[in-house]
């Protein structure tokens, strides 16, 4: 048995497994990736059942002799709840609920589950509950059999409202002052962000399959101590670090929340605030878990992902993480089909070095190579020059002070009359 979740309670839930995939290629990815979800809520295996569904059935999604299979083995394994690896709607939700007499949670709702228990920052908690509430309201019906009336007060005799409609307005109003606070996180976000703009240095996202290993990528590069754990969605709360190299390249590096194969829509769109950090960044450092045999399948799941957020034409550079425990032949295979990709080990630091010759070089286009002798009485624009691009060599003369430098643009023009012939 694993450990507790923090914060969550000691008592973990009996879970009984229905996988429902028709593609046998995805059988085995789906059927792990689900057990490690159950791991992450903090349940236990409790028993599983499969069941290829081609089309399913509005009513139950599964067909009537698979659902009395089911609330059999629910009822041998003494299972507290029913988990489908599938999004169900809210009539399949309680006709299965009232066929197997427990609880039935769909694969949204045991992910939203885990983004709950991880989401530290108000942020991270506003886009959580908005996510959450989004995926309710459509689901409000099923937890009515009857459509009891309020009592009408004076001024409100009558029928009155019904509870379903008083509910799903009062979702929905929760849902607006949701998106509201949201607005204004993403209004101070849009602040930091245009703050970072101000200063040259390029902004590199880490994205990448969730415990694909980008808080430990994070970590070693930033010098970072952000929570890295091969759990899925260890992280949810962005983290954004300034990272200055002894040779005068600097690079703001952020680390983004995890992706995973049918990320639920109201994620994608609760997160969007957070996940734009992608779209806005210089580079997307794609992080790879080439040690799973399933790598190919989750790099498509990220690449799906990043162009909903449309962010598929920023520029990217692949990398092969954690070489130092992957199977060769699996390391071969991905340099063969992406010869560009870089090896690396978040972990131990292996091909580090190579990850950011290559930043450098990718990212080079956006500084603009200069030599000045600036005035003394102009000091203040070499002073400035430092978080305007990388300073290569700085000289105090006679005469002024001597600048080989790489600019951003808006510097490059200031400095640009003082303009001097390079020195070997």
């Amino acid at each position: 048995m694993s450990q507790a979740i923090p914060g969550q309670p000691e008592d973990r839930d009996s879970l009984f497994l229905v996988y429902v995939h028709e593609d046998d290629a995805e059988t085995l990815i789906c059927e792990a990736e689900l057990e490690g979800l159950i791991e992450a809520a903090g349940g236990d295996i409790a028993g599983s059942a499969r069941q290829k569904v081609k089309k399913p059935l509005r009513a139950t999604y599964i067909g009537k002799g698979k659902v009395e299979e089911i609330k059999l083995a629910i009822a041998e394994t003494g299972a507290d709840a029913c988990v489908f690896d599938c999004e169900l709607s809210g009539i399949q939700l309680r006709n299965l609920e009232e066929a197997f007499e427990c609880r039935v949670l769909d694969r949204t709702q045991l992910i939203l589950d885990i983004f709950a228990s991880r989401a530290f920052t108000r942020e991270g908690q506003l886009q959580v509950e908005l996510a959450m509430y989004t995926y309710r309201l459509p689901r409000l019906m099923s937890v009515y059999t009857k459509f009891e009336r309020q009592r009408g007060g004076i001024g409100m005799r009558g029928p009155g409202e019904t509870k379903l409609e008083s509910d799903r307005r009062m979702v929905r109003d929760r849902i607006s002052k949701l998106k509201g606070e949201i607005d204004q996180v993403k209004r101070h976000r849009d602040l930091q962000r245009a703050g970072r703009k101000n200063i040259a240095s390029p902004t590199a996202a880490i994205v990448g399959y969730t415990s694909s290993g980008k808080s430990t990528l994070m970590n070693h590069m930033a010098g970072t101590s952000v929570l890295a754990d091969a759990m899925p969605f260890a992280t949810l709360d962005p983290t954004t670090r300034k990272v200055d190299q002894s040779d005068g390249f600097s690079f703001f590096l952020v680390d983004t929340v995890g992706f995973i194969r049918d990320l639920p829509t109201q994620l994608v769109a609760a997160f969007r605030a957070t996940l734009e950090e992608t779209i806005n960044a210089d580079i997307l450092l794609h992080l790879v878990d080439v040690s799973n045999p399933d790598w190919e399948i989750q790099m498509d799941a990220v690449d799906e992902t990043l162009a909903g957020l449309g962010a598929q034409d920023v520029p990217d550079l692949i990398l092969l993480n954690k070489v130092d425990i992957a199977d060769p032949e699996f390391v071969a295979e991905a340099k063969r089909a992406f010869p560009d990709a870089i090896p690396i080990s978040a972990l131990n630091g292996d091909g580090i070095d190579d990850l950011l010759a290559a930043m450098k070089k990718k990212l080079s286009g956006r500084l603009k190579s200069l030599t000045v002798l600036v005035p003394y009485d102009k000091s203040q624009l070499v002073e400035s020059a430092y978080g305007q691009g990388r300073i290569i060599r700085k000289d105090y003369r006679e005469d002024g002070i001597y600048l080989e430098a790489e600019l951003s643009d808006e510097h490059f023009n200031r400095l640009e009359a003082f303009a001097c012939a390079r020195e070997d």
